[in-house]
């Protein structure tokens, strides 16, 4: 500052351009200035991890008496699979677990294999007035007045028509495949009985769970309810078609993401991962694994070149939930003091994975940017837990799980991936700087 006294005498128009030329020579400190970073959860999310149809693969889509189907899928525990399929040789009955669906694990946590027939419903769907069950049914039949209430057959139905017991009528059998996968296999073996009948196509669904709960639980009925979104089509006609594409539009994506990690720094590259390579172990993993951001963020404050590290959590939930129904997604802010030439990345889980995170690409961003910077995030796999059907694996940590330990690269998860097919990440994730 006393070379800059030196020049007292120069004009006040000259003096501004010394002082500035004094401060940046001198001190060498770069000018810094405020912006917020805005992190939202914006995934338009879906209650239903996975649905599907099925029919015979013969020369006819009907399961006749002797013939059977599998369905092959992936699920946690607490979950259960539901599936609908007529009684071919009535109004209007159908077959179906009861609510929530087929259990999978036993509360230990061990799936459940081999015989689950005694899980197997007859229902009524309330449309049309039953006659004697059998071939000469006449079809569509009746109308029921008024539709009543979707109920239980158990020996008999309103009419006084008598029917075997649903499990002496379909066969239903659990294989564990590992990782949790599993197959279920459908029998028709009403043909040694007195009730012989084809089984029409059908549809089968998962719900997600999340904090312990099923978030939708009846996905294809409800008992004591009226027959909706397509159940009547199986019900009556065995047309699967109706009920198949509205399961299909209320499967895909939900996701929290755990508190997100933003860090700023320059001088130096992207401080919290690079593809390529394998977990540092400075507290990626748990972040990756568990959401926990607090032992990378404690690290990346030791590390030289970085400004600020910050973990923001969503108020109450601490997660940012997805939007769902109506509900917006939950987002976080922050307003942090940057200067030219320093960078920003973030990173967060994907809750319901094993190992997978979001996080800024490459160097992550100019810091001083402004504007939606989402196209700059990526989804990662940090390659320190095997991977499952994301929503659906019992090792998963926010499903209750402990994940299995693997050593590979971390790398960008494709899309579609092994599982799934996953919306477009700024789909996911909105990233903002104001």
């Amino acid at each position: 500052m006393m070379k800059c006294k030196h020049f007292a005498w120069l004009s006040l128009v000259a003096l501004p351009l010394m002082i500035v030329a004094c401060d940046k020579n001198d001190n060498n400190i770069p000018s810094t200035s405020t912006t917020t970073i805005t992190v939202e959860n914006v995934l338009a999310s879906k209650l239903l991890v996975e649905s599907g149809i099925f029919k015979n693969d013969g020369a006819s889509p009907v399961i006749m008496p002797g013939e059977s189907i599998s369905l092959k899928f992936s699920a946690a525990k607490g979950q259960a699979i539901s599936f609908a399929t007529m009684y071919g040789w009535s109004n209007d009955l159908f077959f179906a677990p009861a609510g929530p669906g087929i259990k999978l694990y036993e509360d230990t946590g061990t799936p459940i294999e081999g015989d689950v027939s005694s899980q197997i419903s007859l229902w009524d769907n309330g449309t049309r007035i039953n006659q004697v069950p059998g071939a000469s049914v006449s079809h569509p039949g009746t109308a029921e007045t008024t539709p009543k209430n979707i109920m239980e057959v158990n020996g008999t139905d309103a009419q006084g028509n008598t029917y075997a017991a649903a499990s002496k009528l379909m066969n239903a059998t659990l294989h564990y495949d590992g990782n949790s996968m599993f197959t279920l296999t459908i029998a028709n073996a009403s043909g040694s009985t007195s009730n012989p009948t084809p089984f029409s196509p059908g549809v089968w669904a998962i719900s997600y769970i999340a904090g312990g709960n099923l978030l939708n639980p009846n996905p294809i009925y409800e008992a004591g309810k009226l027959s909706a979104n397509g159940l009547t089509n199986i019900a009556e006609m065995g047309d699967n078609s109706v009920l198949g594409n509205y399961i299909a539009g209320q499967t895909g994506t939900f996701t929290p993401l755990s508190p997100v990690l933003v860090v700023v720094y320059s001088g130096i590259d992207n401080p919290i991962y690079k593809t390529g390579e394998k977990d540092r172990g400075k507290g990626l993993k748990e972040l990756a694994q568990k959401g926990n951001a607090s032992g990378l963020a404690a690290y990346l404050k030791t590390v030289q070149g970085v400004r600020d590290v910050y973990v923001l959590a969503a108020e109450g939930s601490t997660v940012l939930l997805p939007k769902i129904g109506g509900q917006a997604g939950s987002s976080v802010s922050q307003e942090l003091m940057v200067a030219k030439g320093d960078r920003l990345a973030i990173a967060t889980m994907y809750g319901l994975s094993n190992d997978w995170f979001f996080a800024s690409k490459d160097n992550g961003v100019d810091a001083t940017s402004k504007g939606d910077i989402s196209s700059s995030i990526g989804l990662f796999d940090d390659g320190t837990a095997v991977n499952q059907f994301p929503g659906a694996g019992i090792t998963q940590f926010n499903l209750a799980g402990t994940p299995l330990e693997e050593s590979k690269a971390i790398e960008a998860v494709p899309n579609p991936n092994a599982f799934t097919t996953l919306p477009a990440i700024p789909e996911i994730i909105k990233v903002t700087l104001k």
